[in-house]
């Protein structure tokens, strides 16, 4: 019973499966800076960013009315992560947490990586299928890894 409460990891580690720290098997750090960016962080970022993108909506682009502000904070929000990511490796939201996106092989993201990156997490569904390491499917899928950056 305790092993169905701990989930699936916890009895797989009683049964003597080794598993690492996260972010072991892409040659990161375990602590400190280059470690895998912790969930919480990487929350924030995102909250920070749609909140900035909601508000650039709603100043900008919509009627005043808060449906129009969503739809359009999609497209703001999926054109400030593209560029962003693109040319600097971060978010205003990700920079504030002190992260970084980079390349699983070490590196910058290439324009097509990054805009494959962008379109599944504008998706949002893909952000929320993690591996082991905790990366998304999105960065899974474009190569790459959020990083601590201190």
């Amino acid at each position: 019973m305790g092993s169905r409460l701990s989930g699936p990891r916890a009895a797989a580690e009683g049964m003597g499966a080794e598993f690492g720290y996260r972010g072991e098997r892409l040659g990161l750090p375990e602590e400190g800076p280059g470690s895998i960016a912790p969930l919480g962080r990487r929350v924030a970022a995102i909250l920070i960013d749609w909140l900035l993108c909601v508000l650039i909506a709603r100043a900008l682009l919509s009627d005043g009315t808060m449906q129009s502000a969503g739809n359009w904070a999609l497209l703001v929000f999926g054109v400030m992560v593209f560029l962003t990511v693109g040319t600097l490796g971060f978010t205003p939201g990700k920079r504030l947490m002190r992260l970084r996106v980079v390349s699983a092989a070490g590196g910058r993201l290439t324009v097509p990586r990054v805009l494959v990156r962008t379109v599944l997490l504008t998706l949002a569904l893909p952000a929320l299928i993690w591996d082991r390491d905790t990366r998304g499917l999105h960065d899974r899928l474009s190569g790459a890894v959020q990083i601590r950056t201190s």
